[in-house]
């Protein structure tokens, strides 16, 4: 298992367009991938889950990945909202 805090760091943070592109891109990988914010837990494939955290610039959030590519999900994802 694999955990990063990141900062948000694109315009509007994970909102509707963003928050697709990311969903879409933690799907390209196997591993269980989660997003966490505050006390917060979701699945980072799941587009609800993820603009239920309303996510805005400068936000710090943790990625979490776990399974055979989780160093790759979290070097993608993370380079995706820096």
């Amino acid at each position: 298992m694999i955990e990063k805090t990141v900062t948000v760091n694109i315009k509007p943070g994970l909102q509707a367009r963003q928050a697709a592109m990311f969903v879409q891109e933690a799907n390209r990988f196997e591993a269980d991938v989660f997003l966490v914010k505050d006390d917060r837990k979701v699945n980072a494939k799941s587009i609800m889950g993820v603009m239920s955290l309303a996510i805005g610039k400068g936000t710090t959030v943790t990625l979490i990945a776990e399974g055979n590519d989780e160093e790759q999900a979290v070097t993608s994802l993370t380079e995706l909202v820096e």
